[in-house]
């Protein structure tokens, strides 16, 4: 078993030549830690720091992982003059702290220090905080800064809980400070009344920071890879940035906050009594608060020269020291300090510091007493490097484990004296946790400036954040579409439905309202094999429909997917129907049925206007394509066209078919109620049953048909021109078909990864995200898929994984930049679906009214990825069609491939009722 103790270096070498007899190491036996040991000390610290995260469990948690509600890290735009004040150690100190945001990440630091002496440490609450604002008053004084009114922030080195930034209840004091009547009070509020005696001075105090949260922020500034701090000085504790959503003390899952540990806790509850010694028994029973804090009583330098003294004491007892003889040095409490310790361990003048101070204490030692005293500093202080790697390594593991990483590079921001005055601390804590953690590559920085620049900067970021958050919410809240102005919308739809379908409007309507002749639905007697064509997207399908009926009612498909090359959907329109029907002689080849003619149903998802189902005229290409000599045009006639050119095969092409239309089908096969089909996809649209009575275009007042509303026109007379952002208007003019399907634009898939995509360069532009770089992956029109939303906006996503994704896009991001970005997809993505939701509103409330009902019963065919795939898409355009449709009780049924199977049961019906026509 390998040994945490340094049996290498210069100075034990030499005190094993001269000899440590057994019964001294018998003294120090237990004070010795293995590898062993200290892994499963970081495996208890690792479950108290779970304990202490969770709402049910945190009250017996003895380490508390107090929320500091700071959210941020310094990302060197702050700037900024800013005033701190610093309790907790011996010393009271008041700085003025200088922030430029210059691109070298410097500050200037002015500090005056102030004693803190007994009768303010051990008086009363009032007296505490009125000395120091006395003492800001006059560092105030000292520095000309009294006519001017500044932000403070409060380092405040105790355990307190907070619930903001500016607000902290003390739960206990610590350290030599036993003040009355503060603990559960807010120490903000008394500092804030301390400071309005003084009417000369006007100070606004923003945060409250613990000291180590203060480390972490002044080394955040210097190094952006700190997120960790750590004290080790006359207390100890670490902080470190936690996922929120691992946080159940807090509200919220986005982003980070540093929890404030507080581990000198740790072990309270007897969680470490098999490795705490008679001596840290006998000094806990000494100590001002026996039972508590006792992993800081094994580790900071409060503590350890009076564990020295208890084991010199108790070995000079027995005779193993000092000639037995007991000195009143050994029997006086706290004689020996930790500066004594510290010298006592130093290579080359240890022994003779040894000598020297241990003489000064009246133990007149001889050279041995002063190697085997040496020997026990040494012990000691390596025993507390070792604990204190130990739950490091925890923190450490668990920033691996929230990062999903099994190599990490992390600095630690670190201050306090042991760390700083010890000869050999440092080197050994770094040592142990390298062997604790090998996985993680640490670098330990020593903090500048202290926690009082570290208060300063979190009340920077705080400003600078607060300053952010403004103003994305002014470039977001066009975004915002409150209840009134989705009634707006609504209605707007709903009278361009009404113009759609009068004759002497629809001439200039801009939601065209196209007959599709689909006169009836399936009645489940639909049988036979059809062929289905679909083309919508930059994929072709050819499909093989098997349908039967009766009891054995079923559908089963063979399909062959095809890639539709930009050439091809850009080229002539010869080219684009002939590369369909290669298309589809590879499927008849493919499924050996190239002799047979079956009948066929084209689904054909671009808007058309039909004089019958199997004719259809292009009124205009969407979603990216743009064949030329089409528009216009009898896509039938031209698929016609091009099998005969090819002179393989003949086909029965039966009907043609939107695929909003075989949506409404293929639910309808499922549910007789299901009578609007909805597509929230790359495309947006929707068809439903329109009594014949209102479709003034066509002939005949019996019955119904499905309508094809090709409502992604809407908007295009200007009607929503007043939702419309600049965003917007930026994706509009850069696409195919400027001032063409305003609403679709606003509303599918293929256009709101473009919209996100020019927020993001605007708020880089104002120096918002990606420390106001736009990168050339930003540049790129069409970078941010749609499906990117999708992913970003998944609650199971961590934030890393956000970042990850951004850095496949070439964006380098922070943790708050993923923040902003994943808040970006959201407004977008819940503007779209509130949207759809007011125009399907719109729809629901016609075939209300058709029926004449005070509550409408019915379901609606639902297809397309955006409903399907984004995490939240689909329960927010329900949430809308409640709100805005109350009296419609509305079903949405995922439909099955309504593009394939339901342009098969569009054929089926049509040659049901067209045989049901001759007989």
């Amino acid at each position: 078993m390998e040994w945490l103790v340094p049996r290498r270096t210069s100075s034990i070498h030499s005190v094993l030549k001269r000899g440590i007899p057994r019964e001294v190491d018998r003294y120090l036996y237990q004070l010795r830690l293995s590898d062993d040991v200290l892994l499963d000390v970081m495996t208890r610290f690792q479950a108290e720091m779970v304990k202490g995260l969770g709402r049910d469990t945190n009250p017996t948690a003895t380490v508390k992982m107090l929320p500091s509600f700071v959210r941020s890290l310094p990302d060197g735009s702050e700037k900024g003059d800013f005033l701190a004040v610093d309790l907790g150690g011996s010393q009271f100190r008041a700085h003025r702290v200088k922030v430029f945001a210059d691109g070298k990440q410097s500050s200037q630091l002015e500090s005056k220090f102030y004693p803190t002496p007994k009768e303010v440490t051990e008086g009363n609450g009032t007296e505490l905080f009125d000395y120091i604002a006395d003492c800001l008053s006059d560092f105030m004084e000292t520095k000309n800064l009294k006519h001017k009114k500044l932000p403070l922030g409060f380092t405040f080195s105790f355990p307190c809980k907070q619930t903001k930034l500016e607000e902290g209840v003390l739960l206990a004091w610590t350290k030599h400070f036993r003040v009355r009547g503060v603990q559960d009070t807010d120490v903000v509020s008394s500092l804030h009344r301390a400071l309005q005696k003084h009417k000369d001075i006007d100070v606004d105090v923003l945060a409250l920071v613990n000291d180590t949260a203060g480390t972490m922020m002044t080394c955040g500034y210097d190094d952006q890879r700190c997120e960790v701090g750590l004290i080790i000085g006359t207390g100890t504790n670490a902080c470190y940035m936690e996922e929120m959503r691992h946080i159940s003390l807090v509200e919220g899952d986005e982003g980070r906050m540093c929890i404030n540990t507080e581990w000198g806790a740790f072990g309270d509850d007897g969680a470490l009594d098999d490795l705490r010694t008679e001596f840290d028994r006998e000094l806990d029973l000494g100590s001002l608060n026996p039972g508590k804090q006792l992993f800081e009583k094994m580790i900071s330098s409060l503590y350890l020269g009076e564990l020295v003294r208890l084991i010199l004491l108790k070995m000079t007892k027995e005779g193993l020291l000092f000639n037995g003889k007991v000195s009143t040095a050994l029997l006086t409490k706290g004689k020996i300090e930790m500066e004594h310790v510290s010298a006592m361990e130093k290579d080359k003048e240890g022994l003779s510091n040894t000598k020297e101070i241990l003489t000064d204490l009246n133990l007149f030692p001889s050279e041995e007493d002063c190697v085997a005293v040496q020997h026990v500093c040494t012990i000691v202080s390596f025993r507390s490097a070792n604990l204190c790697a130990a739950a490091l390594a925890a923190i450490l593991t668990r920033l691996m484990e929230n990062k999903k990483l099994l190599r990490m590079r992390t600095t630690v921001g670190i201050d306090g004296g042991l760390y700083k005055t010890h000869p050999k601390y440092a080197k050994r804590l770094h040592r142990a946790v390298r062997r604790l953690v090998p996985a993680c590559e640490v670098r330990f920085l020593l903090s500048a400036g202290g926690s009082g620049r570290g208060a300063a900067l979190v009340t920077a970021v705080a400003l600078r954040v607060a300053a952010q958050r403004r103003r994305l919410r002014a470039a977001l809240q066009p975004f915002l579409l409150p209840l009134p102005v989705l009634r707006q919308v609504r209605d707007s739809m709903r009278a361009e439905l009404e113009y759609g379908l009068k004759r002497e409007t629809q001439a200039e309507a801009t939601v065209k309202m196209l007959p599709t002749y689909v006169c009836g639905m399936p009645d489940g007697t639909e049988k036979g094999k059809f062929l289905a064509l679909d083309l919508g997207g930059t994929n072709f399908r050819v499909l093989l429909v098997k349908i039967k009926s009766g009891r054995r009612r079923s559908v089963q498909m063979y399909n062959k997917i095809f890639a539709i090359p930009l050439e091809i959907m850009q080229g002539t329109g010869e080219e684009l129907f002939d590369h369909i029907v290669q298309c589809i002689a590879d499927f008849l080849e493919y499924m050996g049925i190239k002799g047979s003619r079956l009948p066929l149903g084209f689904t054909f998802s671009f808007p058309c206007r039909q004089a019958s189902i199997d004719q259809g005229t292009l009124v205009g290409w969407t979603k990216g394509f743009k064949a030329t000599d089409c528009e216009g045009e009898d896509v039938v006639d031209m698929l016609r066209e091009a099998i005969r050119r090819r002179n393989e095969f003949d086909l029965d092409i039966v009907a043609v078919v939107n695929d909003t239309v075989g949506t409404m089908m293929t639910c309808g096969y499922e549910d007789p109620n299901c009578e609007i089909g909805l597509i929230a996809g790359t495309g947006s649209n929707v068809c439903y049953m329109e009594d014949m009575k209102n479709i003034e275009i066509v002939e005949g007042n019996e019955g119904k048909m499905c309508i094809n509303t090709e409502w992604g026109a809407f908007g295009d007379n200007g009607c929503i021109d007043h939702i419309r952002t600049k965003y917007d208007r930026e994706v509009d003019e850069g696409s195919l078909n400027p001032g063409k399907q305003r609403y679709e634009k606003m509303t599918s898939g293929m256009y709101l990864g473009e919209i996100v995509r020019q927020i993001l360069i605007d708020l880089t532009k104002q120096g918002l995200l990606f420390r106001g770089h736009i990168s050339e992956s930003l540049r790129k029109r069409g970078i941010f898929e749609t499906k990117f939303l999708s992913q970003i906006e998944s609650d199971r996503l961590a934030l890393l994984q956000v970042r990850r994704i951004l850095q496949q896009l070439g964006l380098d991001s922070t943790c708050d930049d993923s923040i902003i970005v994943k808040e970006v997809c959201g407004v977008v993505s819940t503007r779209a679906a509130r949207l759809c939701g007011a125009g399907l509103a719109a729809v629901l409330e016609k075939k209300r009214e058709n029926q004449g009902v005070e509550r409408l019963q019915i379901t609606v065919g639902v297809d397309g990825t955006l409903y399907k795939l984004h995490p939240h898409f689909s329960r927010v355009l329900r949430e809308t069609v409640k709100e805005l449709a109350p009296q419609c009780d509305v079903t949405f049924m995922l439909s099955e491939d309504g593009s394939g199977k339901g342009a098969a049961l569009i054929t089926a019906v049509a040659k049901r009722l067209h045989n049901i026509g001759q007989k």
